[in-house]
């Protein structure tokens, strides 16, 4: 049964996943809109939210902002923290709390069938 599971497996096992994760997460920051799966898309869509609600967090305080740069360097390559922690993106978001990407669904892959989405932060 699968009740109270939640979050996608892509078919790899944890350590994957988390790189997989990773490298998508650090390529949306760094190119601010990718191509991928509607399933990757959909998944990463929680994950983006969560790290933009961290790094705003982090803007003020110094001791929270070399914290939240601790723990987000586990989740994020060094350029796109770079990029999401000290620059101008993230004041594109201080009217919002939530929704900072969108999920647009393109057709099928030609090899394999796979839905194709495009997600792209909403500025």
């Amino acid at each position: 049964m699968k009740h109270r599971r939640t979050g996608r497996i892509f078919g790899r096992v944890r350590n994957q996943r988390k790189a997989l994760m990773k490298t998508l997460l650090g390529s949306l920051i760094l190119h601010e809109r990718i191509t991928t799966t509607e399933a990757k898309a959909k998944e990463m869509k929680n994950f983006i939210d969560q790290l933009v609600n961290k790094a705003k967090t982090a803007k003020g305080d110094e001791t929270k902002r070399l914290a939240m740069i601790r723990l987000l360097s586990q989740q994020l390559p060094k350029v796109a923290l770079e990029k999401l922690t000290q620059g101008e993106f993230i004041d594109h978001f201080e009217g919002r709390e939530s929704g900072y990407v969108r999920v647009v669904k393109l057709g099928q892959r030609m090899g394999d069938g796979a839905k194709m989405a495009i997600i792209e932060f909403v500025f």
